[in-house]
C-alpha cells in the first residue's frame, strides 16, 4: 500500500506539471484555432536556453532564467509572426503541419548546437526527500508540482479575471464580433503564444531539472496531449484536473502493469471519454450559426 502511496503521489505531482505544459496550448487553441505540436520542443528549447546561460556563459540560475524566458518569448512570437498568422484562416490540417515542421526544425537546431548527449543543468530544486509519515516523495518531484501548480492557478485566475482574460475568451467565442467592438484580436492571438512561451519555458526547466536535458526532453508534451483531450479543448481550468489524473494513471500503470503500458493508458482513458463526451471531461460544445 505504500508503494501505491508513493507512486500515486508522484504521478499527481508530474501531472501538475503536464497541466502547466497543456495551459499553453490550450489558451492558442482558443484564442486561434491553432493545435500547437511544437509546444514540447518550445518547452525543450527554453532549457537549452537555460543551460547556455547558466553552464556555459555562468551568468548564475537567476539570470540564467531571465534569458532563458526571454529567449522562449522571442521565438515564440517569431513563430507566430513568420509561420501561424499567414495560415490563420486556412484548413486546420495545414496549420497543424506547420507546427509539426517547426517542431523539427527546433530539434535539428538543437541536435547540430548541442549535440545528441544528455547534457545536466544546474539544480535549482532541493533533492532533499518530503516524508509523510512512512511515505517518501522526492523533493525534486514534490518541489516542481508545487511550483508548477501555483504557477497554472495563478494563470487561470490571470486569464478569468483580468480585462486581457476577458479579450482573449471574446476573441476565442467571436473573432468578428471582438473586432467591432475594437478588440485587437490578431495581438490577443500573439499574447497567448506569449503565455505559451512562458509556460514552456518553465515546464522545461522544471522536467530537465527532475530529469536531464536531452533534445527528447519534447517528447514529454505527447503525454500532455491526453491531458488536453481529457480535459477538454476548449477548458482552461480543466487542464489542471485532467493533468492529476493523467499524471496519477501514468504511474500507478506503470507500477501494477509495467512500464510497457504506461505510455498507452492515458490515451485509452481519452478514448473511451471521447466516445462518451466528445468535448472531454471539463469542455463545452460550440455552437456556431450559419
Amino acid at each position: 500500500m505504500n508503494f501505491f502511496i508513493e507512486y500515486s503521489i508522484v504521478g499527481i505531482a508530474s501531472g501538475g506539471i503536464y497541466a502547466l505544459i497543456a495551459l499553453g496550448i490550450i489558451v492558442i487553441f482558443k484564442s486561434s484555432k491553432t493545435f500547437n505540436f511544437a509546444m514540447g520542443e518550445m518547452m525543450m528549447l527554453s532549457a537549452y536556453f537555460f543551460y547556455a546561460a547558466t553552464v556555459t556563459y555562468s551568468l548564475g540560475l537567476v539570470a540564467g532564467f531571465c534569458i532563458a524566458l526571454l529567449g522562449s518569448i522571442a521565438i515564440a512570437l517569431l513563430i507566430e509572426r513568420v509561420a501561424i498568422r499567414p495560415m490563420l484562416g486556412r484548413p486546420f490540417i495545414a496549420v497543424v503541419m506547420v507546427t509539426f515542421g517547426i517542431g523539427s526544425i527546433i530539434r535539428g537546431v538543437v541536435g547540430m548546437v548541442w549535440g545528441p548527449n544528455d547534457l545536466q543543468i544546474p539544480a535549482i530544486l532541493s533533492r532533499s526527500p518530503i516524508m509523510l509519515g512512512d511515505i517518501f516523495i522526492p523533493g525534486k518531484t514534490a518541489r516542481a508540482f508545487a511550483i508548477a501548480v501555483v504557477i497554472v492557478v495563478g494563470l487561470i485566475a490571470y486569464l478569468r479575471y483580468s480585462r486581457a482574460g476577458v479579450a482573449l475568451r471574446a476573441a476565442a467565442a467571436d473573432a468578428i464580433t471582438a473586432y467591432s467592438m475594437g478588440i485587437d484580436v490578431r495581438r490577443i492571438i500573439a499574447f497567448t503564444w506569449i503565455i505559451a512561451a512562458i509556460t514552456g519555458c518553465i515546464s522545461g526547466v522544471l522536467m530537465a531539472n527532475v530529469n536531464t536535458l536531452t533534445p527528447h526532453l519534447g517528447m514529454v508534451a505527447l503525454n500532455v496531449l491526453a491531458v488536453v483531450i481529457l480535459g477538454g479543448m476548449n477548458s482552461i481550468g480543466g487542464v489542471l484536473i485532467a493533468g492529476f489524473i493523467i499524471g496519477w494513471l501514468e504511474a500507478v500503470t506503470g507500477l501494477m502493469l509495467g512500464t510497457e503500458y504506461r505510455e498507452i493508458t492515458p490515451y485509452i482513458l481519452a478514448l473511451m471519454v471521447l466516445l462518451v463526451r466528445p468535448t472531454g471531461l471539463f469542455g463545452t460544445k460550440e455552437i456556431e450559426r450559419i
